[in-house]
């Protein structure tokens, strides 16, 4: 990955920024939630910007693009979480639209970085 560092990189930015508000806004869910919905939502965010930053260590861009690909995964995941707890009001409805923004930009930001290193594959015949 060129000479800059993963922390440079706005998806990976975007990702740290998303997990953060997930941890915030899941500190007031109900404390029956503390082993449930919360804490799948807290892994799921967090695995954004770690897988990130795992695919930016690997050595080929086909084993950067699996990681990516987690991360991908990852943010679906969450983005089905915030519609449960949306579901169950444990969000509010501005709170829910923000995370969804920000999730949409960071899924708009990975599928340019995969893309991009899908440009580095070779050709297939």
């Amino acid at each position: 990955m060129d000479n800059k560092s993963y922390t440079e990189l706005l998806v990976w930015q975007h990702g740290r920024r998303l997990a953060s508000s997930v941890y915030a806004l899941t500190k007031v869910f109900p404390k029956e939630e503390l082993f449930g919905l919360s804490s799948q939502m807290r892994r799921a965010a967090v695995s954004i910007p770690s897988n990130i930053a795992e695919g930016c260590g690997r050595q080929t861009p086909r084993d950067t693009i699996n990681f990516l690909f987690i991360a991908r995964g990852s943010l679906y995941e969450l983005e089905t979480q915030l519609y449960v707890a949306l579901d169950q009001s444990y969000l509010t409805i501005s709170d829910c639209d923000l995370l969804l923004k920000d999730l949409n930009t960071c899924k708009k930001l990975l599928q340019g970085f995969i893309n991009h290193y899908k440009s580095l594959l070779p050709a297939k015949n």
